[in-house]
């Protein structure tokens, strides 16, 4: 059995915004009592509609955003009160891979010193010897050698992520935070980025927090899946039993949108009503009551606990479970 190298237990994120003109503030709640594990060597995959807060879970447990509260455990250390000035040695086994591959890449500086620098930061390797390290890294991520005296404008959009995943892996990270890593990018170079992404985590020994909208691109990469409406995780288990037995109505709707590729087949489509509610002012008792086709009384009222279903890994908060 493989050891846990992720814990998130009751994690949670406000934001004060401005409220009106005069200068009073509300919260926007981003994220709800989030709890999950990550066992070292897999992978697991937030899912859900945009503004879920499946990208600020991500950026939490990177620690680039402090927890309103929860705790953050990586490689048995507790991370989520830590200072900044204490962050540095955890910064080597952790590292983000973002959405957008020119957006994440310093224009005005060259791919040997944009994949180089967390050397610079976290070694005492002199300048040979990270320009050594930083060629063998393009090799391991399909680019070449002379293409670290290039800037990032000169490459396409899949060499740009691919120069973010170098970046990424020059530290030998245990665990690489995927936020959107392959949205970006046309259908063809999505499945070599998610190729690539699979052969480094079976060479290097990655554990990956994969973070995406697509339930497609989840379904080939992911180990275990949470799947997060407004702020929450409603379900959560093994890929396998989240595609074949979904029990929330919420992830049996995302399910339903998947398009098929054969024009002879054809499935049931859920189409939820009314517009995701606001993390300002979220729903009472079930988030999701609002838009569920199926809620009861209870759900207006009752958050839903989160119950055990298929397997002892399998947990659902919903009300209609029993």
């Amino acid at each position: 059995m493989s050891n846990t190298l992720v814990k998130v237990s009751g994690l949670n994120k406000s934001f004060s915004i401005p409220d009106g003109m005069f200068g009073k503030k509300k919260m926007l709640k981003a994220v709800h009592d989030v709890s999950f594990a990550i066992p070292e060597g897999k992978t697991f995959s937030l899912v859900g509609e945009s503004g879920c807060g499946k990208s600020t879970t991500g950026r939490l447990i990177s620690r680039l955003l402090l927890p309103s509260e929860g705790e953050i455990w990586i490689d048995g250390e507790e991370i989520s009160k830590r200072k900044e000035s204490q962050l540095k040695a955890m910064r080597k086994k952790v590292q983000m891979i973002f959405q957008d591959p020119y957006a994440s890449l310093n224009p005005r500086m060259k791919i040997r010193d944009i994949v180089g620098e967390p050397l610079v930061i976290h070694t005492k390797l002199s300048k040979v010897e990270r320009n050594k390290a930083v060629s063998e890294m393009l090799e391991v991520v399909g680019l070449s050698e002379y293409h670290a005296d290039q800037y990032a404008h000169e490459f396409s959009g899949g060499q740009r992520q691919r120069i973010g995943i170098a970046r990424a892996l020059i530290m030998k990270p245990q665990l690489i935070i995927a936020d959107e890593p392959v949205s970006a990018l046309d259908v063809s170079i999505q499945s070599q980025i998610l190729n690539l992404l699979k052969d480094l985590q079976s060479e290097f020994h990655l554990t990956y927090l994969f973070i995406s909208h697509d339930l497609s691109v989840v379904e080939h990469i992911s180990d275990h899946i949470g799947v997060m409406y407004l702020g929450t995780i409603v379900e959560s288990g093994p890929k396998e039993v989240i595609f074949t037995n979904p029990t929330h109505p919420y992830t049996k709707a995302l399910l339903s949108s998947i398009p098929i590729p054969d024009p002879r087949l054809r499935r049931e489509r859920i189409v939820l009503q009314g517009d995701l509610p606001s993390p300002v002012n979220p729903p009472p008792g079930c988030r999701f009551h609002t838009r569920c086709p199926v809620a009861m009384d209870i759900c207006k009222v009752t958050e839903p606990p989160v119950k055990k279903v298929i397997t002892a890994d399998h947990l659902v908060a919903c009300h209609l479970i029993e």
